[in-house]
């Protein structure tokens, strides 16, 4: 059994492999691997072997599969000087490529993240794009941020020059989405805001990921109130928010609450005992609609009679039309004080529907006006409230309300529930994620990803001290707490802090496996990896490492403790003990591992080469069914 931690973020490919054979064993070859034949065999024949096929393809498509497969190994980086609450929050905020960050996340969050709410570039021709060069991503990332010794560089823009226009935004957005599903809950959704630029591409793509079956709804927010004058043909006052769930079975939205408005339509003007209502049409169309077609169908004219109103006069329905029930059943609706014929008693007969009887909450409709949902000027009214001058540095940022009504739509205030945003931005999703916590006393977590692009030297955020946009993005959520706080002292003692992490090389110096290697170059290798931590990491960050690669969330509560004189972290109350300590001794391994953990770990050079020591030690572990690990 190898002892070594695996630093490797999740192997995906491996990862459903070994669930395809565990569905279908009987196609495992004697190597472990998959007869595709057999395969065939056991799905009936069903599959699809032809050239052609239906589907999205563009240039580049296939080295989206290997940036997916390619695992990650990087690490993040903790940072509690940026923090709020460090110690205590469960917020995230993670600086730096969210394709990296996001291949860091699964083995901690895979299947945990109950919504995702992003807002990627639209492609509009000049809007800042993502590399899509996927050999080397977290050495792109490095070069971007100047953390490889040489100066930073910027990521061009995507002209709509560009002879891959759409295929580069493709290229950029395909893996992240891949990724994305993968740490949705299976009651879990996604809502994606676009315009109509890419809005079919993506669509495709997201039937490719999550299934047609799984598609939602298309909804239409109005982000302009009023029509733009200097607009060339039409004034573009909508932008797309594609709705795609985990598994559309599972997922169930909430009702939204009911408005002010929407309840001033419930009246009592005949003092029902039942309480106040509201009236309906009580005619069907025989020309269209299910109701009226089946009518059609099977002949029924029974619905079609003469009415007469208390005040006696004779009504038949419209033409084209008949009435909502049969005579019976209108005569109990009449004797029910259910038909409403006006307060003359003259009027065309209404069905009452009672505010008691109705579900408590209304259907989301498709079209969110910005009279519900907010819109773009509202959003940077908000911002500028809120960070002054340097609101500026955002084109098109969106209003709380318009994640508030999707956290309404997706989430409810009992559990934990994750929100994830990967495209963060100024930081709206964890604001809206704050605000609505402190309306209805939820719990709800943000992870916020956002990559440190810089901001123009001319912008007046530099002015203010923002070199990047994930500095803006902190800083705007530090701000909405500490005003949160000042209103209401945080009496609820709801989480209102944040645990920023940044994106680096992992904190091991990885070894270099290489054929074509001098006696110098390998001598140099296993000197390094007598002490193959890299300079300048402290044991905080070597910690955070062990438990991002172990599957523990980067939130979970760590506890130290002195141990036979080593000092100690305790994860999640002692199921795993990890000690970093560059001196071990037998008498300290024993010590630990008489704690009974299920898993500890320690760095390699805490043995400082002296093998029997770690054969010792990882017997030791062994007597107690412990897992030995060494980073």
């Amino acid at each position: 059994m190898n002892d070594k931690l695996n630093l490797q973020s999740l192997n995906i490919p491996e990862e459903k492999r070994e669930e395809l054979l565990r569905l279908f064993p009987e196609v495992r070859t004697e190597g472990g691997q998959i007869d595709f034949d057999r395969l065939r065999l056991a799905l009936g024949d069903m599959v699809d072997t032809g050239k052609e096929r239906y589907g999205l393809n563009w240039p580049g498509k296939s080295a989206c599969f290997k940036a997916i497969q390619t695992p990650s190994m990087g690490t993040l980086l903790p940072a509690p000087e940026e923090s709020v609450n460090f110690d205590t929050t469960e917020n995230l905020i993670i600086e730096g490529d969210n394709l990296e960050a996001l291949k860091l996340l699964q083995k901690s969050y895979i299947g945990k993240v109950k919504m995702i709410y992003i807002d990627p570039p639209y492609n509009t021709g000049n809007d800042f794009i993502y590399p899509d060069n996927y050999s080397e991503s977290l050495q792109t990332y490095l070069e971007y941020t100047g953390q490889t010794g040489e100066e930073g560089k910027r990521f061009s823009s995507n002209t709509d020059t560009d002879g891959r226009f759409h295929s580069k935004w493709l290229n950029m957005m395909y893996p992240r989405l891949y990724l994305a599903r993968d740490l949705l809950r299976d009651d879990g959704v996604i809502f994606i805001s676009i315009d109509d630029g890419e809005v079919a591409h993506l669509r495709e793509v997201l039937s490719e990921l999550f299934g047609e079956e799984n598609f939602i709804v298309n909804v239409v927010w109005q982000k302009k109130f009023s029509p733009q004058a200097n607009a060339v043909g039409f004034s573009d006052s909508h932008d797309h928010i594609l709705v795609v769930a985990k598994n559309k079975e599972v997922w169930n939205p909430n009702l939204l609450a009911r408005s002010e408005e929407a309840d001033a339509r419930f009246e009592n003007t005949d003092n029902d005992p039942r309480g106040p209502w509201s009236s309906g049409d009580f005619t069907i169309s025989l020309t269209g609609g299910q109701r009226g077609n089946q009518f059609m169908k099977t002949g029924v004219s029974q619905n079609i009679y003469e009415i007469i109103t208390p005040s006696g006069r004779i009504l038949t329905p419209p033409k084209g039309r008949c009435w909502g029930s049969t005579p019976e059943k209108f005569a109990q609706l009449v004797a029910d004080n259910r038909i409403w014929f006006g307060e003359s008693g003259n009027n065309v007969p209404r069905i009452k529907r009672f505010r008691s009887e109705v579900q408590d909450g209304i259907v989301p409709s498709t079209w969110w006006p910005h009279t519900e949902s907010g819109h773009n000027q509202e959003a940077k009214q908000e911002l500028n409230a809120t960070l002054g001058d340097a609101a500026g540095t955002f084109d098109t940022p969106k209003p709380v309300r318009l994640i508030k009504r999707m956290l309404d739509i997706a989430t409810k205030n009992e559990d934990k529930e994750i929100i994830l945003d990967f495209f963060a931005g100024s930081g709206t999703t964890a604001h809206a994620v704050i605000k609505q916590n402190g309306s209805d006393n939820g719990n709800r977590l943000f992870i916020l990803v956002q990559l440190p692009e810089l901001i123009p030297e001319s912008s007046p955020a530099r002015r203010f001290g923002f070199e990047t946009i994930a500095d803006i993005t902190k800083e705007r959520v530090r701000r909405v707490i500490n005003k949160l706080n000042d209103e209401d002292g945080n009496e609820k003692n709801q989480d209102r802090g944040f645990r920023v992490f940044k994106l680096a090389e992992s904190n091991f110096t990885p070894w270099d496996g290489s054929v074509d290697q001098s006696p110098e170059d390998i001598s140099l290798q296993m000197e390094m990896h007598i002490e193959h931590v890299r300079q300048g990491r402290i044991d905080q960050d070597i910690l955070y490492e062990i438990l991002l690669k172990s599957g523990f969330p980067l939130s979970i509560p760590v506890e130290t403790l002195q141990v036979d004189g080593k000092t100690v972290y305790s994860i999640h109350d002692g199921i795993m003990l990890v000690c970093l300590d560059r001196n071990l001794s037998m008498p300290s391994v024993q010590a630990i591992v008489d704690r009974l953990p299920e898993r500890v770990v320690f760095l390699d050079e805490g043995f400082a080469g002296n093998d029997a020591l770690k054969v010792n030690a990882k017997e030791a572990c062994k007597l107690k069914n412990i897992v030995f690990k060494v980073v």
